[in-house]
């Protein structure tokens, strides 16, 4: 049995511990409110933009023929993985790392047996697991969520674009958190380029493409609106990884502050107990003493 002064050390250490867990699931709420805020506005815009856009391309030969949309043999893989920059967020980023691992396995085993996948990672927590396994991973963009905006997210975007459009990739994939509920993220990976087509709505997309007017040309309309999409496509999946992160944060911390005060409880148990032995040892010695004396 721990002697009292290690079980009151343990005591405090908790109790220290609690405080901490405490207060940074008071920090990940505040933050919480906010990502959630900007998710939440974000979502209708980004979804009007994807629309606007297959109505306009779909049965659109400009559309068709955009660089953006042109399917080739898959031969290099770009992952964007996007992760947190901190742990403490319970199965958050291991889930990231877990589903991505999955697509490489079944879609991409090929490409990845000749290291012809990259990982340009969103978060430090990605870039850290990928290059344990050997990958090779941009990192010039792992320090986003360092104060996120769109200017950041943006010039991520552009980097991709340009290389899937000079051929230094045949496909892009995206794999982040979607941010559902406080308890609940859902794991997504998306294909980013090419832009896949919504054949099951082409026939009312081009019934509504009669429709526009365009000025000055469709061609151009399309080469400027499939750019803004594709960032916009990826700023939606930054601000839903950060709502996610925010929420494992505030979850992984209640747990582990419940986890404290349930280990309060058996300390406390266990030091009233050792100490109720000592008394109880202290008085059968005095009273040893005593009639040994009085035997005398």
């Amino acid at each position: 049995m721990p002697s009292l002064k290690e079980v009151r050390n343990r005591i405090t250490s908790v109790n220290s511990t609690q405080q901490i867990t405490k207060a940074m699931k008071m920090v990940a709420a505040a933050k919480l409110r906010r990502a959630q805020d900007n998710i939440t506005r974000m979502r209708p815009y980004a979804q009007k933009l994807s629309q606007m856009l297959a109505t306009v391309s779909s049965g659109s030969e400009a559309g068709s023929q955009n660089p953006y949309k042109q399917e080739r043999d898959v031969q290099r893989v770009l992952f964007v993985v996007i992760t947190s920059d901190r742990g403490l967020c319970g199965g958050f980023n291991a889930n990231v790392v877990k589903a991505a691992n999955a697509l490489l396995a079944d879609k991409y085993a090929a490409q990845a047996a000749k290291n012809n996948v990259e990982i340009m990672s969103i978060g430090k927590k990605g870039a850290e697991a990928f290059t344990r396994r050997g990958f090779s991973v941009n990192t010039a963009h792992t320090d986003v969520f360092l104060s996120l905006s769109f200017d950041k997210v943006k010039a991520a975007g552009e980097e991709i674009m340009a290389d899937f459009k000079a051929g230094k990739f045949d496909v892009v994939e995206v794999i982040y958190n979607e941010f559902k509920n406080v308890a609940t993220q859902i794991v997504r990976a998306e294909q980013l380029l090419p832009m896949a087509s919504d054949k099951t709505n082409t026939s009312k997309a081009v019934s509504a493409a009669a429709n526009y007017s365009f000025e000055p040309s469709e061609e151009q309309i399309i080469d400027e609106l499939i750019p803004k999409a594709l960032k916009m496509q990826l700023y939606k999946a930054v601000l839903d990884s950060n709502a996610s992160e925010h929420g494992a944060r505030m979850t992984a911390m209640d747990k582990a502050t419940e986890n404290a005060q349930d280990l309060l409880k058996q300390l406390r148990l266990e030091y009233n107990r050792s100490r109720q032995a000592a008394i109880t040892k202290e008085i059968l010695e005095i009273v040893g003493g005593a009639e040994a004396l009085a035997g005398k």
